[in-house]
C-alpha cells in the first residue's frame, strides 16, 4: 500500500465520487430550501424522495433488495455533507436510511427484505424507528410497550415519544413503516424486547401528537406514537421474540457513528463560514483575522474538528454492518464530535457577532441543531458510563 496517498476520509474512487455527487446534490437541492424548512418546522418529503433516485435511501442496505449495498464509510460520507447544510432534514434522513433501512438489511429474513426493502430503498415509502418512550428513554429496558402473540398475528400496546419520521406531514399522517421494539415476554428486570415492522395501514396504529417547537432539527418530523390492539402478523416480527437487544446493540453502533458524521458536518461548515467572514469584515481598519482571539476561535476550531474527524472516519473505516463490536468507538466518536460541533458552531456566532444571531448567516441555526446530538441516539452521559464499564472489562490493548 502506497501510505503517502492513503486518503482516510475518501479511501476509493468509489468514495470519492460519492462524496462529489452528494456535495453537489447538496448545494443545489438542498441548501436552498434549509432556512425555509427550518422556519416553517417543515420536513421537505419531495426532496427526501429524490434521495432514493441517488441510492442514498439504502445506502447500507442489500443491493439484492434494491439497496446499494455500500459500507459505513459510505454512510459517514452521506451525513457529513448533507449534516454540513441542512442537519434537520439529514436527521430524517439518518431515521430512515439507518435506523429503519440498516437495521431491517441486517436482521430481516430474506422473504422479508424481499417483499418490503425495495419501497424502502426507492423512496416510495418514509421509515421510522420507535424505541423511546414517553417515560423511558435511555432506559431502553424500562419500555412498557407490549406485544402479545394471539394466533398469527401480535397486538401491540403503548406509546413511544420523540420519534423522527413518525409523521411526515402537518395532517399527522404515519410514516409508511416503523421498526417497532415491545416487550414479548420476561421479567421487569430482565424485559424480553422484541423488533416488530409496523405499517401504517395497520389498525390500531396511529400519531398521538406531533412535537413542535422544538430547539433544533425543525426540518425533521418528531412524534408522538400510538398503538391500541395494533395488530401485527406474525411475519413481520424481525428474527425471534427475544433478539432486540442485539438488533439494537448492532444498530445503535451505525446510529451513533453517523450521528457524529453530522457533528463533522455542522463544525466544517461553521469553520468555513468563520474563515470567510473573518477574511472579509473589517474593525479598525483591519480584518478580524487579524486579532488573536479570532484567530484562537478558528483555530482551535479546526483542530478540534480534525482531530474529531480523523477519530469518527478510522472507525467507520473498521465498522461492520453485521457484527457488533465496537461500542466503546462508537460511543467514543459521538462522545467526541457532538460536544466538538456545539462548541465550534458557539464560536462562530461569536465569530460573525450580530450577523451569527440572526439565520440569515446559517450558524445559528447549525448551533441549535448541534445540542440535538449531546441528546439523541444515546446521551453523552450514556456514553461516558457504557464506556468505562466496557474499559474496565476489557482494557484497551495499545
Amino acid at each position: 500500500m502506497d501510505i503517502k496517498n492513503l486518503d482516510l476520509f475518501n479511501i476509493s474512487d468509489e468514495h470519492r465520487m460519492l462524496r462529489e455527487t452528494v456535495r453537489g446534490f447538496v448545494q443545489s437541492e438542498v441548501e436552498p430550501q434549509a432556512h425555509q424548512h427550518d422556519q416553517k418546522e417543515k420536513f421537505n418529503l419531495e426532496l427526501f424522495r429524490k434521495l432514493g433516485g441517488l441510492g442514498l435511501l439504502g445506502i447500507t442496505a442489500s443491493a439484492d433488495h434494491g439497496g446499494s449495498g455500500m459500507d459505513a464509510l459510505s454512510a459517514v460520507i452521506v451525513h457529513e455533507e448533507i449534516g454540513s447544510s441542512d442537519p434537520g432534514f439529514c436527521l430524517a434522513y439518518l431515521a430512515h436510511a439507518m435506523l429503519c433501512v440498516n437495521n431491517f438489511s441486517v436482521n430481516g429474513s430474506e422473504e422479508q427484505k424481499k417483499n418490503l426493502l425495495s419501497k424502502m430503498c426507492d423512496g416510495s415509502w418514509v421509515c421510522a424507528m420507535a424505541m423511546s418512550e414517553p417515560d423511558y428513554g435511555t432506559d431502553v429496558l424500562g419500555m412498557k410497550t407490549t406485544a402479545v402473540k394471539q394466533g398469527n398475528s401480535y397486538l401491540i400496546n403503548g406509546q413511544k415519544m420523540w420519534i423522527t419520521n413518525g409523521t411526515i406531514d402537518d395532517q399527522k399522517t404515519p410514516a409508511d413503516v416503523v421498526l417497532v421494539y415491545a416487550r414479548t415476554g420476561g421479567t421487569d428486570d430482565k424485559p424480553e424486547i422484541s423488533t416488530f415492522l409496523v405499517q401504517k395501514e395497520f389498525k390500531g396504529y396511529a400519531v398521538g401528537q406531533k412535537i413542535m417547537d422544538k430547539l433544533g432539527m425543525r426540518a425533521s418530523n418528531t412524534a408522538e406514537l400510538v398503538f391500541q390492539n395494533c395488530e401485527v402478523p406474525a411475519s413481520h416480527l424481525i428474527g425471534q421474540e427475544g433478539e432486540s437487544m442485539l438488533h439494537m446493540m448492532k444498530n445503535l453502533e451505525m446510529e451513533r457513528l453517523t450521528l457524529a458524521a453530522m457533528s463533522l458536518g455542522i463544525a466544517r461548515r461553521c469553520i468555513d463560514i468563520m474563515i470567510k467572514y473573518s477574511g472579509e469584515r473589517k474593525a479598525f481598519g483591519k480584518n478580524l483575522s487579524h486579532f488573536g482571539q479570532i484567530q484562537r476561535y478558528i483555530s482551535d476550531s479546526y483542530a478540534e474538528f480534525m482531530a474529531s474527524r480523523t477519530y469518527v472516519y478510522n472507525v467507520a473505516r473498521q465498522m461492520s454492518l453485521h457484527e457488533g463490536k465496537q461500542r466503546v468507538d462508537s460511543d467514543g466518536i459521538k462522545l467526541v464530535a457532538a460536544p466538538m460541533a456545539k462548541r465550534v458552531a458557539d464560536r462562530a456566532i461569536q465569530v460573525l457577532g450580530g450577523y451569527g444571531y440572526v439565520g440569515e448567516y446559517v450558524v445559528e441555526r447549525l448551533w441549535r441543531d448541534a445540542k440535538l446530538i449531546e441528546i439523541g441516539g444515546g446521551t453523552i452521559e450514556a456514553h461516558q458510563k457504557n464506556m468505562c464499564r466496557d474499559l474496565m472489562k476489557h482494557p484497551p490493548q495499545w
